[in-house]
């Protein structure tokens, strides 16, 4: 039977997985950051994309 499209079993895109090194990884490339900096951002933040990607991008504006 094919996966439903519809159904994402509890996957929330809303949030940064930190335990998974892929995670850690696009996130860190995303943002030209190393990884270390990704997980002390998820580690003083949280797992909120959208509050990571505002704090990522913080970090080269000063």
């Amino acid at each position: 039977m094919p996966d439903s499209k519809k159904r994402r079993g509890g996957s929330d895109r809303r949030k940064i997985a930190a335990g998974e090194p892929y995670e850690i990884g696009y996130f860190a490339k995303k943002h030209d950051i190393t990884r270390d900096q990704a997980r002390e951002l998820i580690r003083q933040i949280g797992n909120d994309r959208d509050k990571l990607n505002e704090a990522a991008s913080r970090l080269f504006r000063k």
